[in-house]
């Protein structure tokens, strides 16, 4: 009774096929196999570096498309904040004028 206590205690047993960690005997396949993996897993790393790369140059030129847009912005804003101060002062600015004179001819197009 005792004996057969013990060997329940032990829980239970596993299976050979069950075990895990390397495999004995297979030694000079897995040299190859090593190999292969250890090659793609360079090529794949060189390739998402190329990726990356890409990613960034893209990216750097978009920032600088969108620093070139909010510059230009700034100097139209900039342009149409001294209009309003000399219209406020009285002043009728030259450029004001010319786009007037611009677009009076439109105007009168579209009220005929």
């Amino acid at each position: 009774v005792f004996i057969e206590l013990f060997i329940f205690k032990e829980g239970p047993q596993r299976k050979e096929s069950g075990k895990r960690g390397r495999k004995p005997g297979r030694k000079s396949t897995d040299k190859v196999d090593v190999k292969a993996k250890l090659e793609r897993s360079r090529q794949s790393a060189r390739e998402c570096r190329a990726r990356k790369k890409l990613r960034y140059q893209y990216l750097e030129e978009l920032v600088a498309d969108r620093e070139k847009a909010v510059f230009a912005l700034r100097n139209e804003l900039e342009k149409y904040q001294q209009w309003a101060k000399d219209i406020d002062q009285g002043r009728v600015p030259e450029e004001i004028d010319a786009l007037l004179e611009e677009f009076a001819p439109v105007k009168k197009e579209k009220s005929n």
